[in-house]
């Protein structure tokens, strides 16, 4: 195995012991972007002596006892949002072609105080308003898109160019492209994550998070992120516990001395588990069904109890989540967009200019229809204890499509499809966690979804880290092989009655 080939717990272990430093760490992955970028394209810029001279300061520290957590020493890539200083980010648009901030992002500060090493700036779709990231290619497929609008960050863990990324979800940004290339993906609670230097689409739906390939991996890099106590923004839930951990060794504070990632406890053994009887099963193809129901039987395997329930206001969902984000989206550009609309895509731009259009008794429609979904949310999760349910209603679709059929005969803009079952974490800012379940028959990956309760993130890492540890992460996606390992993807896809998978993990 490459050291590019490792998880970030993994890495962290191994750079703990002394078995791997974040030098040679970061050369293999420096290396593994060189030889993937020419198909899967996942950076808009790459800093590679930058990375070297981070990766060489930590391993000076790391040797001389200051060792300042598990992230120290990790190479990791920052969608192309996130304001890092000295390093273009230009939200990838014309429109803040070479911009370089002074100044970093919150999270990127955060970040960096944990040692960990940047890497580069990975693609997002146009200022975040799109779901296929078109720059893009999926690391399974090239034909494919990877998903959006953190595409970028997702294709680089899929294809082992960085140990770990953050991306942002508006509508599914996160857990779409995760689901679309076999990572994990975790949209946080609202306001957990702080956004400050982070570019908006829509200030009241955003959110940051991280995309990793392992769910300990997510919890790790939550824990350095993630805000503390009772400065923490997100005045529609009240702080609540918030001290508690979500990786069970150093997170972002010190060594600590013990193994990381997150701790599964009892596992799934008495967990509620919402199934949707409606809405997030409705216009999907058969086998993310297949492969999602299939994932649900394991987790009654393993202790959880499967609860029939049914989604509160679904017919408004996506009606409210456009009459939120496409005023918001219009409002933040509104200048830029006057003064020279030709820099920005057409896509953006005919989004852009249809929010100017939209009526302002829209948009506290959507408003209220939010605070009524929320409320009838938290009372559904005082029936559960988490949702689960497909991430996304279909697999990657072809660079270029527009629309998926579904079996009943409709037609969906791609677009439409991929925020469909992810909207209702951002219209109520509670937690969503992506997980690799399964392939189709082309061997593309398939995600499932786990909401949880605000600030329950501990409790829907554990769950998804007890499914994991049992069935496995997905195995790693090759970039340029077109047979697969059939053991590689193992039960994922034989449970699921999907087969002939056409690629497969590197074996080790």
């Amino acid at each position: 195995m490459q050291p590019y080939e490792l998880s970030l717990a993994e890495a962290a272990d191994a750079i703990g012991s002394g078995q791997l430093s974040p030098v040679e760490l970061t050369e293999s992955v420096l290396a593994r972007i060189e030889a993937t970028e020419p198909l899967v394209n996942a950076y808009a810029t790459v800093t590679a002596d930058s990375a070297r001279e981070q990766a060489a300061a930590a391993e000076r520290e790391i040797a001389a006892g200051r060792r300042r957590g598990p992230l120290h020493g990790i190479p990791m890539a920052l969608k192309d949002l996130i304001d890092t200083a000295g390093v273009v980010t230009a939200s990838g648009s014309a429109v803040r072609a070479g911009r370089i901030p002074d100044r970093d992002a919150a999270v990127a500060a955060r970040l960096k105080r944990a040692g960990a090493v940047l890497l580069g700036k990975a693609h997002t779709h146009e200022f975040a308003y799109g779901l296929t990231t078109p720059q893009t290619r999926n690391p399974w497929a090239p034909d494919r898109v990877p998903g959006g609008s953190s595409g970028g960050s997702a294709a680089a863990v899929a294809a082992g160019s960085a140990t770990f990324a953050l991306g942002t979800d508006t509508g599914g940004s996160i857990r779409v492209p995760a689901a679309l290339t076999g990572a994990v993906g975790l949209k946080p609670t609202y306001g957990l994550v702080p956004r400050e230097g982070v570019a908006a689409l829509s200030w009241s739906l955003d959110h940051v998070g991280p995309i990793t390939r392992t769910v300990r991996d997510a919890g790790l890099v939550l824990e350095a992120i993630a805000e503390r106590g009772a400065d923490s923004p997100g005045p529609e839930y009240g702080h609540g516990d918030r001290e508690g951990r979500y990786g069970d060794g150093a997170g972002g504070h010190g060594d600590g001395g013990g193994g990381y990632g997150i701790s599964v406890g009892g596992g799934l053994d008495g967990v509620r588990v919402g199934v949707p009887s409606d809405y997030f099963f409705d216009r999907v193809d058969p086998q993310v069904e297949a492969a999602v129901r299939t994932a649900l039987d394991r987790m009654a395997d393993l202790g959880a109890r499967l609860v029939d329930v049914q989604i509160p206001l679904h017919r408004y969902i996506q009606a409210a989540q456009w009459g939120l984000m496409v005023p918001e989206a219009t409002a933040y550009h509104a200048a830029q967009l006057g003064q020279a609309p030709e820099l920005y895509g057409d896509d953006v731009r005919v989004l852009l200019e249809a929010g100017a259009l939209l009526p302002a008794v829209d948009h506290i429609r959507a408003q209220r229809a939010r605070t009524l979904m929320r409320r009838e949310w938290h009372g559904l999760l005082e029936q559960v204890d988490l949702i689960a349910a497909p991430t996304a209603p279909a697999t990657a679709a072809q660079v270029g499509q527009e629309a998926f059929g579904w079996p009943d005969g409709t037609a969906e803009a791609v677009a439409d499809a991929y925020v469909r079952f992810c909207a209702p974490a951002n219209i109520t800012g509670l937690p969503a966690l992506s997980l690799p379940v399964g392939f189709d028959r082309q061997g593309l990956p398939i995600g499932m979804q786990l909401i949880g309760r605000p600030y329950g993130e501990a409790a829907l890492l554990g769950a998804a880290a007890a499914y994991e540890q049992e069935f496995g992460p997905a195995p790693r996606a090759t970039v340029d092989a077109q047979a697969v390992d059939a053991q590689a993807v193992g039960a994922q896809v034989a449970d699921a009655q999907v087969v002939d998978v056409r690629l497969a993990a590197k074996s080790s």
